[in-house]
């Protein structure tokens, strides 16, 4: 059976779906049975994420509303034969879209797959509590910002009250050359405040504007996720050091470009 998991935020563009299609991508790769499921109604996003949306055919909605089968709506992924999508759809509300419904989706597609992982809506209202209620596990994502970290408390709060087994942190976009000089919080700055353990620390890269997924293994990016996916598989912390390129002489002289561009 697999393993449930809800990826959250506590607001909307701190990089939830990114983290999603990414961290299934690189479980795949680790032997994993990934299916990624689109629960944002009405916002969705992953399809495009993942780049499959020319190969959408049938999607959750028309699950839920008895159109297709589950197993017609998924979608394998282009480059990872282990990883499907269950697409969303942005163009029609439902009346189906029930918690009761939702979990009975995931619950057919449990035995087929090592991991879903449930891309959750930003926020705590009705989508974020459907989502939740299907899950075993929740992947927290925040950005260092104290807005973000905010309403991320806040989220915590709710999912603790969900009895989930685990409820973990991944510290996103975050700027090595700022928290080496101590003028952002670090990762471990944010375990401290939000009280969950930290699994995943992703540094702030153009590549993730530039691509979204996929990345070259040698990428910093692409490191981080690789060690974020084994975080997740093994159920170790190791964590990427974000301000390691920007310690000593040749880090200080990185900074300052980094501040310049």
């Amino acid at each position: 059976m697999a393993r449930k998991i809800v990826i959250t935020s506590g607001k909307g563009g701190v990089g939830k779906t990114t983290v999603a299609a990414n961290l299934g991508m690189n479980l795949s790769l680790l032997g994993a049975r990934v299916a990624l499921v689109d629960v944002d109604f009405g916002l969705n996003n992953l399809d495009v994420v993942m780049g499959i949306e020319n190969k959408v055919v049938y999607d959750i909605n028309d699950v839920l509303e008895g159109r297709c089968r589950v197993k017609q709506a998924l979608v394998q992924d282009n480059g990872h034969k282990n990883l499907y999508v269950l697409p969303s759809d942005n163009l029609r509300a439902t009346s189906a879209v029930t918690g009761q419904n939702l979990k009975a989706v995931t619950e057919n597609l449990s035995p087929l797959f090592d991991y879903l992982l449930l891309d959750c809506p930003a926020g705590v209202d009705a989508g974020f509590h459907r989502a939740v209620s299907c899950a075993d596990e929740a992947i927290l994502v925040s950005t260092p910002c104290f807005s973000s970290l905010r309403d991320a408390d806040k989220v915590v709060s709710i999912l603790k009250s969900y009895k989930l087994e685990k409820i973990s942190l991944v510290a996103n976009r975050v700027r090595g050359d700022l928290v080496a000089v101590e003028k952002t919080l670090s990762p471990k700055d944010m375990e401290s405040l939000l009280k969950i353990p930290l699994i995943g620390v992703l540094p702030d890269e153009d590549d993730v504007m530039l691509y979204g997924a996929g990345f070259s293994p040698a990428s910093r990016i692409g490191r981080a996720f690789r060690i974020l996916a084994r975080n997740v598989e093994e159920d170790t912390r190791r964590i990427y050091d974000a301000t390691a390129r920007y310690t000593g002489f040749f880090g200080q002289i990185k900074r300052g470009l980094r501040r310049s561009v």
